[in-house]
């Protein structure tokens, strides 16, 4: 029986790992005539390449597999067992030789270990989530490394995780096996780096642990629960780790002191305190820097309370063009800056398509804080009501009597309306020149996140409409 060899480069590739199994099955390679290769080069003792394998005459096509068994394969991919790529190509040679129903067999010793591989993968996945941390590179604004040991090759699975929830700052993860940066654009990666590459220490971590002391609940206090958790490996990495043996050791004396302190009335969770709202009038004078830092303490409508931070305004104070869209994302919110999502980033297609350099723009929001509902872990965005609208419109008036722009673009109805005035209708009104009081010429189209939500062969028409909108700005307003 002749046997055949082939290697997967990178090995934790799905499509690399799939072509080679395509190709086995077209030759009808057996999975014991298949060597599956793993490192750089090759060796003396190896199997002819998979490549010179005869064709068969009459070879069969590829069978489709059940969408399960691809996923499945992708996580099992990314474990450093050296037999999983065997393992998934003889589940694949079953299936596709009588067996589909494999997957459905949780008795099978096949799919028991690929099930039990990939659960390892989603571990060491959650694991490296919760425990990287960013520590800030010295000189440099607004760049972060972390470093990190995964158990298994996860890097290229987990990076899109930190892409969204990190959008907002340029950092890198370096891990011994490979590394991922994100320069605020698009992922990048290389080869793995050393420990001593990222920073030891920066000066946010006393803070976190200072946090990470007062949150601390000696009271519920289950070591066996929390080394679970948070396996000892991973405390060399963790700033909060340093406190965890005072922690532990003092928790049964706090628990006592908790014990025979006197009960105090309840409080007000966040004290009640009367903040003076800046108008139009009482905006002059002040510069948008002192607008923003009040507006991080507003509190005229609800909205501030779950969400993480005021997302204000950003942009030249001078600004000739102003943009306003409805309220923060999820990305913006959890970063601080406006126009930062999957919207931000077709907005920023579209001025790059146009020619319009958008750091010479000043971009913003009618409401500053993230409206949103929850759906199991997720956030999904729920559209402000009046009363929220109104609530910030002080704020974007005196943003706009500060940078005093020529022309105001609003993006999407909500904008359009707390702009020009409850009457005015986006479909009726898209895309004309409107002029305010004070002579500032504006006109209105579809929020970019309106594009995103069409119906893919809807979309490209949608987005050709926004853009085409978009072009007024090259061109001089008219009546």
């Amino acid at each position: 029986m002749s046997r055949w060899s082939v290697r997967v480069d990178p090995p934790w590739s799905l499509t690399a790992w799939r072509d080679a199994a395509r190709l086995a099955l077209q030759r009808q390679v057996m999975p014991e005539q298949l060597d599956w290769l793993h490192g750089e080069g090759s060796g003396l003792l190896d199997a002819p390449a998979l490549h010179h394998a005869p064709a068969e005459a009459t070879a069969t096509p590829a069978a489709a597999v059940p969408k399960a068994f691809v996923e499945l394969a992708a996580t099992c991919l990314c474990h450093r067992d050296p037999h999983r790529m065997s393992l998934l190509y003889r589940m694949l040679w079953r299936m596709t030789h009588g067996e589909r129903g494999l997957l459905g067999n949780p008795t099978d010793p096949d799919v028991l270990r690929a099930m039990a591989l990939a659960q390892a993968v989603r571990r060491d996945t959650h694991k490296m989530k919760a425990f990287v941390r960013f520590r800030e590179v010295p000189g440099q604004q607004d760049a972060f490394i972390a470093w990190f040991e995964p158990e298994h090759h996860i890097v290229d699975r987990v990076a899109p995780f930190f892409e969204r929830r990190f959008i907002g700052m340029r950092w890198a993860i370096l891990t011994p096996y490979r590394s991922v940066r994100w320069d605020g654009q698009a992922l990048a990666f290389g080869p793995g780096g050393k420990q001593a590459d990222a920073p030891v220490e920066d000066a946010r971590e006393e803070l976190w642990r200072t946090y990470y002391a007062n949150i601390f609940n000696p009271a519920r206090l289950n070591t066996r629960m929390m080394q679970q958790e948070m396996p000892a490996k991973y405390w060399k990495h963790l700033p909060e780790a340093s406190l965890l043996p005072t922690l532990v050791r003092d928790a049964g004396d706090r628990v006592q002191e908790m014990h025979d302190r006197e009960a105090q009335a309840p409080q007000r969770r966040i004290p009640e305190r009367s903040i003076p709202m800046r108008g139009p009038a009482t905006a002059r004078g002040d510069s948008l820097d002192g607008l923003r830092d009040a507006a991080a303490n507003c509190r005229r409508c609800p909205l501030w309370e779950p969400a993480t931070q005021t997302v204000f305004g950003e942009g030249p104070p001078d600004a000739q063009i102003m943009l306003v869209g409805e309220q923060p994302g999820d990305s913006e919110d959890l970063s601080g800056h406006p126009f930062v999502g999957p919207a931000g980033q077709l907005l920023n297609q579209a001025l790059q398509e146009l020619g319009i350099d958008r750091s010479t723009l000043y971009l913003t929001n009618a409401v500053k804080h993230f409206r949103f509902e929850r759906r199991g872990k997720k956030r999904i965005h729920s559209k402000p009501q009046v009363t929220h609208i109104n609530a910030c419109r002080p704020w974007l008036m005196a943003e706009i009597e500060q940078v005093n722009p020529k022309v105001i673009v609003c993006l999407g109805a909500s904008a359009a309306r707390a702009v020009f005035g409850s009457g005015f209708n986006l479909t009726r009104d898209r895309g004309r020149w409107h002029t305010l009081e004070d002579g500032t010429r504006g006109f209105a189209t579809v929020h970019p996140s309106w594009v995103l939500r069409q119906d893919p062969e809807k979309r490209d028409a949608g987005y050709q409409l926004f853009r085409e909108d978009l072009r007024r700005l090259k061109e001089p307003p008219t009546s």
